[in-house]
Order: structure tokens, then sequence, then C-alpha cells
């Protein structure tokens, strides 16, 4: 059974930087996807983030320049590095795994295509 447990959210104010980290379990190899996706009061899930094993990268158009997503193969492990936060960026980080070609064949932004989820970390972005 696959499990994804998050860390590193908190408050932090406008311009400032969170460092997120999600660890994987339960996957028989690498070869799966991790993303983040986030949820706004009020809103519905947007994905964030992805990645592949092999490195490749999604973003949303929200935050391309602002955060990168990487892993660590060897420690199951994903980051979601956030810089020049502000305050839309608020809400509940998750993070989410899938099989790589089991649903799709390529890295995606979308939600229904990952089937691991965390429970989310809280991001909030105040002055």
């Amino acid at each position: 059974q696959v499990q994804l447990l998050e860390s590193g959210g908190g408050s932090v104010q406008p311009g400032g930087s969170l460092r997120l980290s999600c660890a994987a379990s339960g996957f028989t190899n690498n070869r799966y996807y991790m993303a983040w996706f986030r949820q706004a009061p009020g809103k519905g899930r947007e994905g964030v983030a992805a990645i592949d094993s092999d490195g490749d990268t999604r973003y949303a158009d929200s935050v391309k320049g602002r955060f990168t997503i990487s892993r660590d193969n060897a420690q199951n492990t994903a980051y979601l590095q956030m810089d020049s936060l502000k305050p839309e960026d608020t809400g509940m980080y998750y993070c989410a795994a899938e099989t790589e070609g089991r649903v799709v064949p390529i890295l995606t932004l979308i939600e229904p295509d990952f089937g691991s989820w965390g429970q989310g970390t809280q991001v909030t972005v105040s002055s």
C-alpha cells in the first residue's frame, strides 16, 4: 500500500520561502510520478508541479519561475521549493503519486491521474 507523508508547511510573509517534502513508501521501484496539488479555501484542488522518475517536470503557469519541484529517488522523497511566495499561494498542499504509465503515459497536473494522496500540509502566506 502506497503512503505519502508531507512535511514543511507553515506561515510566512509575502516574498518569503518554504520547502515542502513528501516521503513515499510502498512502491516497488522508482518509476512513479510525484506531484504537488493545492486547495485554497472555497476552491477546488489545482495542480502545482509534477515530476517523473527521470526528472522531467511540469508546472502550473501561476508558479513558474517561483516554485521548483525535485526528487531524490534514493530517499523516495519529492520536494517543492517555494520562493517569492504570494498571499494567493495560501492553501492546503497535497502530495500525490502514481505509477508511471498505469493511468496515463505522460506526466500531467490532472487530479484524476493520481491515485495516491497524502494528508496535506498547510501553507499560509500573510503579512
